[in-house]
């Protein structure tokens, strides 16, 4: 099996080639070669699978024709700009995370008009596609009103997906991830970056901002459940889902506060007073229009599965990043 990551040298991106190559098969069938691509060249791992990593702009002409040209079997879709820069900039928004998606499955749907060709492409979609108004628990067919660019650059890549998907150009399944906390690195744009640095930060020592109300309640995932979504993706029978291809996936609902509190039982009260409560308007903004609390029941009964509690989601943290600043 050929497969080609697209956003491979982002967090996600890395932590899936790690898990991929540990593990050398999937679904069965025998890793065989991995495509590694990204907006700056991914590291290439050490592995016994040949690897090619390439730097490249999806977005920009002859591109996504460049990486179908080796027709992988597998396409994971994860490069994105993220929801803060997409807002900040409203073309480099559309042009990544719209213009780089239709180039994408054009390509593969071109590359099947010269031979029979329908690969599997997950694509990583976000709950930013849903806006109020909102009920307190959002079903899985929810309509789509995004308040955000960002949110309407992933709105429109399912409806392509889907669409493609249909006429039978690709195999494609979508999982809107949760907010995945929490992140290791370095803080990125992303509106919802303080979700993890409240956690990451005061586990390392470091002090942290928290730009909104303790009483802010989000859904969340961590990088760990975030691989196993995109790996149960990968293998998934996609006849069930007909026409409705992207799945949200599970989560938990928490507030700030409650965030707060696992942090301070795991680690105590002094990592706690690494907070510092500095309100940002733009971002309290842009958060308070994003929902709270899904019912994922479809994509559980299809054998996705997440965390339960928050300090669940610590606790991955603090194992998964050991030695790397991970605070364990």
């Amino acid at each position: 099996m050929h497969i080609l990551i697209i956003g491979a040298a982002g967090m996600v991106g890395r932590k899936l080639v790690n898990a991929l190559i540990a593990e050398g098969r999937l679904g069965g069938t025998d890793i065989t070669a991995l495509t590694l691509s990204d907006i700056v060249a991914p590291e290439k791992p050490h592995t016994a699978i040949p690897v090619e990593a390439i730097a490249t702009d999806l977005s920009a002409p002859g591109a996504a024709e460049t990486l179908i040209a080796a027709r992988p079997d597998l396409i994971f879709h994860l490069a994105a700009i993220v929801s803060g820069e997409a807002e900040a900039d409203f073309d480099k928004g559309y042009r990544i995370n719209l213009d780089g998606t239709r180039l994408l499955l054009e390509a593969i749907r071109q590359e099947g008009l010269r031979q029979p060709y329908r690969p599997r492409l997950v694509f990583s979609s976000s709950i930013a596609v849903f806006g109020e108004p909102l009920p307190p628990v959002i079903p899985d067919d929810q309509a789509h009103t995004p308040l955000t660019s960002y949110g309407t650059q992933k709105a429109i890549g399912e409806l392509l997906l889907a669409d493609y998907s249909r006429r039978g150009f690709l195999d494609g399944i979508g999982i809107r991830l949760p907010t995945i906390v929490v992140r290791p690195g370095k803080p990125n744009k992303a509106a919802s970056g303080f979700f993890s640095g409240i956690i990451r930060e005061p586990l390392a020592g470091l002090e942290a901002v928290l730009p909104v109300d303790d009483s802010v309640r989000h859904w969340f995932a961590s990088p760990r459940a975030a691989i196993g979504f995109l790996l149960h993706a990968a293998t998934l029978d996609t006849a069930p889902l007909g026409q409705r291809r992207t799945l949200t996936m599970p989560g938990l609902s928490a507030t700030v506060g409650e965030q707060i509190a696992a942090l301070e039982k795991l680690a105590g009260p002094r990592a706690v007073s690494l907070i510092r409560r500095e309100r940002d308007e733009t971002i309290a903004a842009i958060v308070a229009g994003w929902p709270q609390n899904f019912d994922a029941g479809r994509a559980i009964a299809l054998g996705f599965r997440a965390e339960t509690d928050f300090e669940q989601i610590i606790r991955a943290h603090m194992e998964d990043e050991r030695g790397q600043g991970g605070g364990a």
